[in-house]
């Protein structure tokens, strides 16, 4: 027991000693996170009550859940087609298609339709001559969010699928690999802003390297950024360039922690390829798999760089994110307490969507 007491003293007496020259040489870096990462973090919560602007004389009030409630409210109305008082026929327009009173006309009449007050148009359907109009408080927000979702659906699984393709290739016994991993993995390392810039130029309408390319064949020009269809398809192109390095290096990682017996028992068991890929290289890489979706997922919902540079998130608004809606809010309208409140808003969706793809690829006992 003695001996037992001396030496918890002797850590305590230690741990005692070295608590001041951990906090000296950790203390800098503590207070720089706290002031730039923890700080802001709970403004931004705090700032979401708030009317809170960039610049304003008057004071800021606390406003309760406003913001969030023009972020998330939504409606649905629905319109009778305007009917002739003269001869009680539809009304037509000139191409025969049915005419509808305007939304405007019931989101501006607070006296009558009070629960659609501050609402707009986002989007309408028709069934069976009733036209259905979508109404959000804030449809920028939806659209910039649908955006989002689009973006990620779409480069989860091409950046994950090149990136393991080029793993494999490299993780082959052959010259100059080497250099091929370096080669692929450069754009990684390279700005951001500087490859959009580039990809700026590839994709020009007039003078880019991809419409001269495409000239070759017979192929009319392009206009990839300028073009709502074609816009946002032409980052994910560029991104997935971009990105694909950093999932083959962790990839590549994955398939060197594979025991070579492995390979060798299915050999010598007659499997091919494909059977020792699908029931050898899949399961030894579940882990980096479910690393490479998450981390993905997570830059893919913060796009900004690409369409804040290539496009400033047009045509048409075709290429907008949320932090880029985020950033107009902020500091083009000026409205701080707004944007705080689409910043707390995107943050738990991306926290819920990083818990589904944890539970459901969680590691089976």
């Amino acid at each position: 027991m003695a001996d037992r007491s001396g030496v918890a003293g002797e850590r305590k007496s230690l741990f005692g000693a070295d608590a001041g020259p951990a906090l000296a040489m950790g203390g800098p870096a503590f207070f720089l996170l706290l002031l730039f990462l923890i700080g802001p973090f709970f403004a931004g919560i705090a700032f979401s009550f708030t009317n809170q602007r960039l610049v304003s004389p008057d004071p800021t009030e606390f406003v309760g859940l406003r913001n969030y409630s023009r972020l998330l409210r939504f409606s649905v109305l629905r319109l009778e087609p305007l009917v002739d008082e003269e001869t009680g026929e539809l009304m037509r327009d000139e191409e025969g298609g049915l005419e509808y009173p305007r939304s405007r006309e019931f989101t501006r009449d607070e006296e009558n339709y009070p629960r659609l007050t501050g609402l707009t148009e986002w989007f309408n359907i028709h069934i069976r001559q009733k036209r259905y109009v979508i109404l959000a408080g804030d449809p920028a927000f939806i659209k910039a969010l649908v955006h989002n979702f689009y973006f990620a659906l779409v480069i989860i699984p091409l950046q994950s699928a090149v990136g393991l393709i080029l793993a494999l290739a490299v993780n082959q016994k052959m010259a100059g690999r080497n250099y091929f991993r370096t080669i692929y993995f450069s754009p990684v390392v390279t700005s951001m802003v500087v490859i959009s810039i580039v990809w700026t130029f590839l994709y020009d309408a007039n003078n880019g390297l991809i419409n001269a390319f495409l000239a070759d064949f017979g192929i009319e020009a392009v206009n990839w950024l300028g073009n709502p269809t074609t816009a946002m398809p032409a980052i994910m192109i560029m991104s997935i360039w971009q990105g694909c390095g950093l999932q083959m290096m962790l990839f590549l990682a994955g398939l060197q922690s594979i025991p070579d017996s492995l390979y060798e028992a299915a050999s010598i068991d007659g499997a091919n390829a494909w059977e020792e890929f699908r029931f050898i290289t899949l399961p030894g890489l579940r882990s980096t798999m479910i690393f490479n979706f998450i981390t993905i997922t997570i830059a893919a919902f913060q796009l900004f760089t690409q369409p804040f540079v290539m496009t400033g998130g047009g045509p048409n608004e075709s290429t907008t994110t949320v932090i880029l809606r985020m950033r107009t809010e902020g500091f083009r309208e000026q409205r701080i307490g707004y944007a705080s409140a689409i910043a707390v808003v995107f943050f738990l969706i991306i926290l819920a969507i990083n818990l589904v793809q944890r539970y459901v690829l969680r590691e089976e006992e």
